[in-house]
């Protein structure tokens, strides 16, 4: 579970990203930068909005802020990674879990 913590910092910093319209927040994205790159830590986005590419333009200027962006998922959101470039593997922490890297 995610816990709330200084939101306004992170988003200052550039470790959270949001995508927002009318005052309402559609998707956000949360980074833990790494030795010269950056890992996503987690990516959601409205139920009713996805599909419209906000997690893609949320992903993508994230991995505009690094020279390496990392990311660990599930085999269900497989696709959604591999047609933004990321290159995918195991991560070796059970056979379920996948990192893409770009």
């Amino acid at each position: 579970m995610l816990e709330p913590g200084d939101v306004a910092g992170a988003i200052d910093r550039g470790d959270a990203l949001v995508a927002a319209a009318d005052d309402t927040v559609l998707g956000a994205l949360v980074l833990d930068p790494r030795d010269g790159g950056a890992h996503v830590e987690a990516v959601a986005v409205r139920r009713s909005r996805r599909g419209q590419g906000i997690g893609t333009a949320l992903v993508e200027a994230a991995a505009e802020r690094a020279d390496r962006l990392t990311a660990d998922f599930d085999p269900g959101v497989r696709p959604f990674y591999e047609s933004l470039g990321f290159e995918i593997e195991p991560t070796g922490e059970g056979e379920e879990r996948l990192r893409g890297t770009i």
